[in-house]
């Protein structure tokens, strides 16, 4: 069982929300705005926050810009617009899904039980190593990527996406393969999803941006050569 955070100003989709959620065994907890979803989540702690985008007081990009700053719980964003420049946005403020309004409850909580699946899974993982390249340095224990001793501001995804293929450093991956591996089996998205993390990785990665090298028409490959 799950708890999970509902912030929506609209009563029926946050109550269509909550009658999915609790049907699969989470509890729900709600917020009408992103100002009560910030106040909310100073004072308890949730496994996951679906969150609308177009809100007043406070939207939601900038409740989770706001949230990202004293905890990492994961975000599945909801918006009625669907541009790649929103899902980029809601992406670079650390949001771990963007779905786009109207949706299927149903898919959603496929959605909500793959994400709360992988991050359950992440938090469970003790590795201890490290990898160093010139003034790029990778704490896997830590989570934590610094470039010339600076560290890199980087979202949960992005993350998870860069440990996977610095340890599989050298290796052809395809997208299939990169997909399965950091979104799981049950990932909703398409390709495109990848392409979008990739692009805000290469951004944070700075120069060393080229040791992601395209493999055009099969995947990516991290490189140091």
């Amino acid at each position: 069982m799950s708890k999970l955070l509902i912030v929506d100003d609209e009563f029926r989709i946050r109550q269509l929300i909550r009658k999915y959620a609790e049907f699969e065994g989470h509890t729900v907890e709600e917020a009408v705005d992103g100002m009560q979803a910030i106040e909310v989540c100073r004072k308890n702690k949730y496994d996951l926050i679906i969150m609308d985008v177009m809100m007043p007081e406070l939207d939601g990009f900038s409740a989770c810009r706001e949230i990202r700053k004293f905890s990492s719980t994961p975000v599945i964003m909801l918006s009625a617009r669907g541009e790649e420049y929103d899902k980029i946005h809601g992406f670079e403020l650390g949001s771990d899904d963007y779905v786009v309004k109207p949706f299927s409850p149903k898919e959603l909580m496929m959605r909500v039980n793959a994400v709360l699946k992988r991050s359950s899974s992440s938090t469970e993982k003790t590795e201890r190593d490290e990898f160093v390249y010139k003034g790029l340095r990778v704490d896997f224990s830590a989570r934590i990527v610094t470039i010339d001793g600076v560290r890199a501001e980087m979202t949960p995804k992005e993350y998870e996406l860069f440990f996977y293929m610095v340890k599989n450093k050298g290796i052809a991956l395809t997208r299939e393969k990169l997909i399965t591996e950091v979104w799981g089996y049950d990932f909703f998205g398409d390709e495109r999803t990848l392409d979008t993390h990739i692009k805000l990785l290469r951004k944070s990665l700075g120069e060393y941006s080229r040791c992601i090298v395209t493999l055009r028409g099969v995947g990516y490959r991290f490189e140091t050569n």
